[in-house]
Formats: C-alpha cells, structure tokens, sequence
C-alpha cells in the first residue's frame, strides 16, 4: 500500500511540475468568426493545476508545486503571493522560490479540490509584476474507506417451500470514495455466512433462495452474513459486513392429525343440554390460519345424541350434548370425529390428504335422578260453579333411577309426597293429593273472575328429597250463572207532544257468560205498560216505543220502565233492568228543549231568586231547633246521689214475690228515701218480670246492689 502511494505522489508531483513550468508560446494567431485576426498577449507566467495525494503519511509538509515567474530574474527582488481557498491555512507558498506546500493531511471525502490564485510583486515597489492567475489544486483519491450497509442488520422473509431463486431481499452497501477514479468505489458482494441455503448475485447484493423446497417446521430462521469489498473484490481491498435475519414463512403443507385413534369420554346423565362432554385436539406442524381446523362427526349412534364445535382459540373439538341423556336407556356411545383444514393450498394438495379421523366413545354414567313428570306441562278445565272437592285432574311423575316407569297413582312408588308451590296458589283454590297426584278444588271458582289458574305442582322422592316441578294450567269452563243487563246506562226521554207508536230509544245488553253458539238475548216488559211497549229487533237489541201520545211534565216528569232480558243458554237467566223515561219539552221537529224541573216553577211564576229565599229560611229553621234542643239537654240536674264515689259490688237479688195491691209490709218506701242510704246512680232500669207479671226497680248504693219487687200498678 505504501509503495502504490510513493508511486501515485510521484508522478503527479512530475505532472505538478509540468503544469508550473509552462511557458507562453508568442506569434500565434488565430482568427475570429468575423474574420479579424486575434493576436494573443504575450504572459510572463501561466499554470493550470496541481494534484496532490490524500492521506499523506510522510514526514514534514507535503509538496504541491512550484510557481515561477518569467519576471523573476532570480535576483530576489520577486515576491510571490498565495491567495484564495486554503491559503495560508491548508497551503503556504515560499515568497522567494514560489514553492507551495501543504500544512497538513488533506482527506478527498471531507474536500476534493481547493481555488487558489497566485501573483508575483516587486518587493521594492510592492507593485504587481504579473496579475494574478487563477489555478486549482486536486486532491487526488486512494482507497481509504470501506463499503458500508444502509443497516448493521436486515430482517427478511420468504416463503417456505420455495422454487431455487426466490427474492429474499436486495441490500446495498456504499463506498466514500471516488466511484471515477479506479476501482476504489467498485464493490462486489459475497456470502460469508447462510450456504448453501440463500445466495447473493455479486453486482445487486440481491439475496435468493438457493436449496428448493425448504421447510419451515425444519428449520424456521436463517442468519445469513453477507459482505461488500471494493477494488472490485481484488485482493487489498476494504470490506464491509451486515447480518440478514431470513425467516421462512409458513405455507399449509401440513395435514391436521389426531395422536390418538380412540379417545374415551364420560359424561353423567343429568348433562343439561349444550353441556360440555370433553375436548379433544388434532395437531397440525403449521401456524396461523394454516394450522385453523373444523372438527365434525361422521357418524356412530351417538350422532343424534351429541354434536361437536370447533374452539376457534385452541383448536380443539369440544363435544357437548345434542339431546338429554338417559343412563337407564343406554349408557354407552360411539362416534366417528373427522379434523379437517380450514385454509386448504391447493398448490400442496399432493401432499394430503388435509383431514384426518378418530373414534370418540362416551360412556354415560348413573346419578340420583329427580323424579320426572309424565308430560312438560298439563292443562285441566274445570266448570265454574264446582263443588269444594271436586276432582280437576291427575298428575303423574316416575323415579327415572329405575327401569319399569312406575305411575305415581301406584302407592309402592317411590315418588309419593305431591305438593302444591302455595306462591302460586296464593288464594288456596286447589289442594292436591300428596300419593297419587289428584288435584281437587278447595272452593268453587267463577269463571268471570278469572278464566284460568296456574299452579306448579311439586314432586319429591322419598328417599333423596330431590324435587321436580311442572307448571299445571287450569281453565274454568263458562257455565251459564250470569243473567244479562244492559250494555250501559241510558238517558231517555220523551217529548210532551209525542205520538203514539214513536221510537225513543234503542237498548242493548250484555252477558258476562261466554256460550258456545253466542249470545242470543230476548227482550220484554215484565209487565204491560199503558205508555210504552218494547219491540225486540232479535239482534241482541230493542226498541222502545210509546204507547201513546200527550205527556205532560206538570202530570209526570219522569217514567220508570222495567225491561226483561233472558238470554238462551242453559239454565236460562234473566233480570230486569229498569230504564227511566224522562219527559222533556220539545220542539216541533222533536228536539229537546228542557227537561228541568226549574222549569216547571219558572212557568208556575216563582223565580230562581224566590226559590233560594225560601230554601235559606227553611235551613235558618232548622239551626234554631236543633240550637235549643242542644240547649235544653245541657240543663243540669239535681243529682240523686250526694257521694260521686264509684263503689261496686256484688248484686243480690231477692226473689220473693209481693202482696200485690194490698200487700203495704213488703218494703219501706221510706228507706229508699233515706239519704243514709248514699245512692249513687239513679234506677237504671225499670222491666217487668214475666214470671210474676211484677215490676222490679233496680238501684245501686254503696255497699251492695238491691233489686226490689213492688206490687203491679194498675194501668
């Protein structure tokens, strides 16, 4: 290396020289486009360029040229003057000999070439000798950088399974020196690392695959070194180095396969529907939506029974129950489970088939059972009006741990003890039979207050106190118990001068009975009426007519008609309805102008204002009789007992009889009214004894209570 740059420096340090000591040719000549004759001025001095070497490893400063001066008579009074870029600084010239070095090491990448400009100048005078001349100084290449990658790695990919050739990746690399100059910038890749699996074409640095058919579940990742070296990867060149991380990309050439060819599974009985029995997996070597499976069933007789679903996360088959199982039916099933692929490439199917197949055996296991009604649901009806304690309808349930079915009206069942859920019997309707499940009414039901009843009925078996329930929906069937009435209330009225024969209303009714052929209700007066008659429009309604003609309010301002409606179910019901007839006054065209009976007064000459007054005094009235009953209740009385204490004791009674009129020794009068006595209360009562037709007074004092007998009085 050293003796190549020895060999460059010098032959440009010849071609430097050759370049200063040029001289000016006079006399020649040359002529313009207009056909004048150009003459070209005579120089004392001319030079075009330098080259210099850069990444000068000498000792001391390093020679660029020489400037001479065909003024300069070599008697030293010519002074030479470096000016420009780098002048001064990078480069210096000797004033005397016109030598120019450079100061220090110059690098081409940092800066390739340096504009000086040079003249010569009296030293005595300081005036210019020649004018200054333009030249360049070239800083010549050599190979001292490197190629370098765009990145220190590469991460790549390619598909497993590929053709001999297939792109993985291009990657370039660069070199800082002078691509016009030599082969120090021609740069040629290699593979140091990753043969004989991936390749790089020389001149692109494009990497392919090199072994055909490679397998991603063999190998996966790849680290392949690739290298770039310049002078045309001639021996002496620099090198650069990066690392590419290849990964094969996976394709579905791997079919899914079950490990096993047999899997055994066991599920209890009481599985509930949808359940899970057990999961089983294929495996397949691919990832992604290569490795996505769907698992099914075939066929086996447990096909009806259980179905299959794919766990979309794991993979796996997941068999749940299609129908609820019954361990005393059967309690063994088989299956046949077929995995195939989902994402199926038809450019691998040579290397198939992409499914696979097992047997999948579920055993069902016995567990203390519930008992079991004989139907989901029931529905009874049952005829309004019943008795308390008749019969609605039987439920029945069996203990589905055994193998004969055993009806529950039979006493040996195990399933024996029947109870009514009372949440939904809360008005205690029905009562059931706790042995054979016979629901019977606790009190007549009416179909009007309600059509149907939901109850749920318990089963409980004796042994395990498992309890099982069934909704039980009752219906109250229409019996003909409701007589008919009108559909609503009526206003009706008549005028004054109506006549005979003359609609004034139409009626209709309504039953809150439901009979099967409809209601058909029959209209009449119960009994014959001089004023109106009725008409039935045997359309479930009527007319009402009159009978004659010329009311008058002053007479009868209103009618009470009583309307007989039955209806034609059995047993016929029927009420009477009463619909009041008022009279009004009308106009000629029959329209109704009042009805009031303050018209009547308003006609008799009292005005509204009369009527109040006489309302008002009768009402003044009234206060001042009850004011002075109150007032005559309040008078006090003169008490007949001086003590207020309450002294109670017991009540004797002395039943002898008396003498009657004559009898004048039965009692002392004047004992009763001795004030020693301290009578408390007045006589409380005063009845007559049926036994001895006397009147016994009754009285209270203070120790005991007396009961006296006195003769009969004589009306």
């Amino acid at each position: 290396m050293i003796i190549n740059q020895l060999t460059f420096l010098l032959l440009f340090c010849l071609l430097g020289w050759s370049g200063a000591l040029i001289r000016p040719v006079p006399g020649i000549s040359t002529s313009d486009r207009d056909g004048r004759t150009l003459h070209r001025t005579k120089r004392g001095w001319m030079w075009n360029s330098f080259f210099l070497l850069e990444e000068w490893t000498g000792t001391g400063k390093q020679y660029v040229g020489k400037l001479h001066s065909d003024m300069d008579t070599e008697d030293g009074n010519v002074k030479y003057v470096l000016m420009g870029d780098g002048a001064g600084t990078v480069f210096e010239i000797d004033e005397n000999s016109g030598d120019i070095h450079a100061t220090r090491r110059l690098d081409r990448e940092e800066k390739a070439l340096y504009t000086l400009s040079a003249k010569a100048v009296n030293k005595t005078s300081g005036l210019d000798l020649e004018k200054a001349s333009e030249f360049i100084i070239k800083i010549h290449d050599i190979n001292d950088n490197e190629p370098k990658f765009a990145k220190d790695t590469y991460v790549a990919s390619v598909s497993e399974m590929s053709n001999v050739g297939a792109f993985v990746i291009r990657v370039t690399a660069t070199d800082a020196d002078d691509e016009a100059y030599g082969n120090s910038a021609k740069l040629v890749y290699s593979i140091l690392q990753g043969q004989p699996y991936f390749s790089v074409e020389p001149e692109t640095g494009v990497i392919r695959t090199a072994l055909p058919n490679m397998i991603r579940e063999n190998r996966e990742h790849y680290q392949v070194v690739i290298q770039a070296k310049d002078m045309a990867g001639q021996m002496g060149g620099l090198s650069g180095t990066t690392t590419v991380n290849i990964t094969l990309q996976d394709v579905n050439n791997s079919p899914p396969r079950f490990p096993h060819s047999t899997y055994h599974l066991s599920t209890p009985e009481s599985a509930g529907i949808g359940s899970s029995v057990g999961r089983i997996k294929a495996y397949d070597a691919d990832v992604g939506e290569n490795a996505e499976m769907w698992y099914s069933i075939l066929d086996g007789d447990g096909q009806d029974m259980f179905n299959i679903i794919t766990d979309s996360t794991s993979q796996e088959g997941v068999i749940t129950v299609k129908k609820q199982l019954d361990y005393e039916s059967k309690r063994l099933y088989s299956l046949r489970v077929q995995v195939t692929n989902t994402h199926i490439d038809r450019r691998f199917e040579q290397l198939g088939p992409f499914s696979d197949t097992a047997i999948v055996r579920i055993t069902v296991t016995d567990v203390d059972e519930p008992p079991v009604f004989s139907r989901t649901l029931y529905i009874f009806e049952v005829d309004e009006d019943t008795p308390a304690g008749s019969s609605v309808g039987t439920v029945s349930a069996r203990d589905p741990d055994t193998i004969n079915h055993l009806s529950v009206s039979c006493l040996s069942s195990p399933v024996r003890l029947y109870t009514i859920d009372r949440h939904t019997d809360l008005e205690r309707l029905f009562n059931i039979d706790s042995n054979n499940g016979t629901i019977s009414t606790l009190q007549g039901l009416d179909r009007e207050t309600s059509k149907w009843h939901n109850i749920s009925v318990l089963a409980t078996e004796l042994s395990t106190a498992l309890q099982t329930r069934v909704p039980v929906f009752i219906k109250v069937r229409d019996v003909n118990d409701n007589a008919p009435e009108f559909a609503m209330y009526y206003e009706t009225f008549v005028c004054e001068n109506v006549k005979a024969g003359q609609l004034i209303q139409t009626i209709s009714a309504v039953d809150t009975d439901e009979p099967l052929v409809g209601h058909k209700f029959v209209f009449s007066l119960s009994s014959i009426n001089p004023n109106f008659t009725i008409f039935d429009n045997e359309d479930n309604t009527a007319r009402i007519l009159t009978r004659r003609g010329g009311f008058n309010r002053r007479e009868m301002n209103s009618y009470l008609l009583p309307v007989v409606i039955s209806d034609n179910d059995y047993p016929i019901q029927s009420s009477t309805s009463t619909l009041t007839v008022r009279v009004c006054a009308c106009d000629s065209r029959g329209n109704v102008q009042t009805c009031s009976t303050e018209a009547l007064l308003l006609s008799a000459g009292l005005s509204t204002g009369a009527l109040v007054a006489i309302l008002l005094c009768i009402l003044i009235l009234l206060m001042i009789v009850v004011l002075f009953a109150a007032l005559r209740r309040q008078k006090k009385k003169e008490p007949l007992i001086i003590s207020k204490e309450d002294v109670r004791d017991n009540v004797v009674s002395y039943n002898d009889e008396g003498g009657g009129e004559e009898d004048t020794q039965a009692f002392d009068i004047g004992t009763l009214r001795n004030p020693e006595l301290h009578w408390i209360q007045h006589f409380v009562r005063l009845s007559k004894n049926t036994f001895s037709n006397k009147y016994i007074l009754y009285g209270q004092c203070r120790e005991k209570v007396f009961s006296f007998r006195f003769p009969k009085i004589n009306k």
